[in-house]
């Protein structure tokens, strides 16, 4: 094991952590609420006068005019290093953008592409004569940037990229042919973060004029959603690229995307969880204004079930999203700033959490799903209408399970990466998954009952679904060793068991904090949510468990793997009907998603 000071990537399921330790938004300070009502005032001011020729017209024009106000207000310098015109802000602060901006509809996909994938691989990667020529523009809206990747023949197999790059006889050039499919902003990008095989062979990372000759930009893709944001394709014909617009080093472009790529799934978790309590805010009023067989629908209870599951869900998403935060700036805060190679140290810290950026990308974009399902059902047939908010926030938020590397790769990311930190002795994930399958064999223990203490019953809850990881994930990879990576099934069920226990703790932390700090009855509004939501993750946990081994065990084995799961698993019944009740009621005094 490495020598560290703080936890890494993944170590959440073999530590314990305190409350104290945990980043929550209640911790945000006076200059990152600041920040944020920055944001909420220029989505108000540059974005909602012009939604409907935006969202509904698809005016995608719209998109560089919005950058460029974004620009001048200071929207897009949040993660520009302070040496070249940035802010340099920390990663909470950066989610809290990325949160506010997705009140902004297509606009969070064209600020993400421009301040995030189209600028982060300069910021980390550039050499400092890359980062003083861009970044100061960059930063301010001057240029405006893309990053093209997808290919139509490789998605989620990004290294299958055709798109090819030979040197010039006198070295001064790289020439460029191919083609890149999906890439939000290229019509009207300054420059691209575009990647292409030297030789056919070197993935490598370029920075490319897009007013260069051979450049073509295709027509705009009509798209189910998102119809505010630009996304063409961009043709290159023996493009000249000089040889200094090579992005870091030659052959290592897979290092630059897919770090970039961690960057980009938990932004892009903040800015679901934004669009969640967006969906809230727009759906939870109406419940109260219309009514049904005389009584305003919120009083009924299926729709009060709705709108606690959908707070509880939200919640959680929220609480992993400025954890992870608050880990990232812990590990990065032990770097020297001074540091010529001060950046790329910091990305490094960010692929340590890999694990941490996945599971958010995922939880948080099929929290929102679930979020405008729910809706658009509250609003029945006038949700389903172009009228009201919620049918363009139903096809919207389709994309977000799409983007950043699919939810199935991310999934199978979330084990793949666990085991491979155990492999390099950077987790002591498998002496821990020894240890627990030992117990799942061994006799039960017995302890005295007693009166449980604030949200006990839910921390035992979440230490046995850490258990459930451990045996899950280390009796499939005895059974099936290096096939494991096969086992699709057995790795998905696995990482949505990792998911529901990173969700939960997370939460669980958030609400001890909030009780340390202001008093058990003032974290009551969280420790419901709490109660709820891992009680649903429990029974969803279990089910899991049984599939894994199921899959790996047969016979003798399986029915005593079984039995120690149930143990792991246990927990007692709860009155899910007044917790819905506590919950739904809040929001609906709030108006939406609301912790109390």
């Amino acid at each position: 094991m490495t020598d560290r000071t703080y936890p890494t990537g993944g170590e959440f399921l073999l530590r314990e952590t305190a409350p104290a330790d945990c980043f929550t938004p209640e911790d945000f300070d006076e200059n990152q609420r600041m920040f944020a009502a920055t944001v909420s005032e220029f989505v108000a001011r540059h974005i909602t006068p012009v939604s409907d020729d935006f969202e509904k017209n698809g005016n995608t024009t719209l998109g560089r005019q919005m950058l460029k106000a974004a620009g001048e207000m200071g929207l897009l310098m949040a993660d520009v290093p302070e040496a070249f015109g940035g802010m340099g802000s920390n990663k909470a602060t950066v989610m809290l953008v990325s949160e506010g901006v997705a009140w902004g509809g297509s606009f969070a996909v064209t600020h993400g592409a421009a301040s995030g994938i189209g600028t982060l691989p300069i910021a980390y990667y550039g050499t400092p004569a890359q980062k003083a020529e861009y970044l100061p523009r960059l930063a301010t809206g001057e240029l405006l940037s893309c990053y093209a990747l997808t290919e139509t023949g490789s998605g989620s197999d990004a290294l299958a990229a055709a798109t090819t790059a030979v040197l010039t006889p006198d070295g001064a050039h790289y020439v460029l042919n191919g083609a890149k499919q999906f890439i939000t902003n290229a019509a009207y990008a300054d420059i691209c973060i575009l990647f292409a095989k030297i030789d056919g062979e070197k993935f490598t990372c370029f920075i490319v004029d897009l007013k260069s000759p051979g450049v073509t930009i295709g027509p705009e893709e009509h798209k189910m959603g998102i119809k505010g944001s630009s996304t063409c394709p961009i043709i290159l014909e023996d493009v000249k690229v000089p040889a200094g617009n090579v992005l870091g080093a030659i052959g290592k472009g897979h290092h630059i995307a897919f770090n970039i790529l961690n960057v980009g799934r938990f932004k892009l978790g903040a800015s679901t969880m934004g669009g969640a309590k967006m969906t809230m805010k727009h759906a939870v009023p109406y419940t109260k204004q219309r009514h049904q067989f005389g009584q305003p629908l919120c009083s009924f209870g299926l729709i009060r079930r709705k709108i606690a599951d959908v707070n509880a869900h939200v919640f959680m998403a929220e609480s992993m999203v400025y954890r992870t935060a608050g880990l990232l700036d812990t590990a990065i805060a032990t770097l020297d700033k001074g540091a010529p190679d001060y950046d790329l140290q910091g990305i490094k810290l960010v692929e340590d959490f890999s694990i941490e950026c996945s599971m958010i990308k995922v939880f948080a974009s099929e929290a929102l799903a679930h979020s405008t399902e729910e809706g658009v059902q509250m609003l029945g047939g006038y949700g389903y209408c172009s009228e009201y908010p919620l049918e363009r926030f139903y096809r919207d938020e389709r994309i977000n399970r799409i983007f950043e590397g699919t939810n199935e790769i991310n999934r199978l990311l979330v084990p793949g990466m666990i085991m491979k930190k155990a492999l390099k002795g950077e987790l002591a994930f498998l002496q821990a998954a020894r240890a627990v399958a030992e117990e799942l064999t061994g006799m039960p223990s017995f302890v005295d009952p007693h009166e449980p203490g604030f949200l006990e019953a839910e921390a035992q809850q979440v230490t046995g679904m850490k258990k459930v990881v451990l045996a899950t994930l280390g009796i499939a990879a005895q059974k099936f060793g290096l096939g494991l990576k096969d086992q699709q099934g057995v790795l998905a069920d696995i990482a949505d068991i990792v998911l529901e226990t990173y969700a939960c703790e997370s939460g669980l932390l958030r609400a001890h904090k909030k009780a340390a700090r202001d008093g058990q009855a003032a974290a009551e509004p969280m420790a419901d949510m709490v109660r709820l939501y891992t009680n649903d993750a429990m029974e969803k946990v279990a089910t899991l468990g049984r599939n894994v081994l199921g899959a790996a065990c047969q016979g003798d084995e399986l029915r005593v793997m079984l039995a120690g799961l149930r143990r792991l698993a246990k927990h007692e019944a709860i009155n899910r009907s007044v917790l819905h009740d506590r919950i739904a009621q809040r929001a609906i005094d709030a108006e939406g998603y609301t912790v109390g």
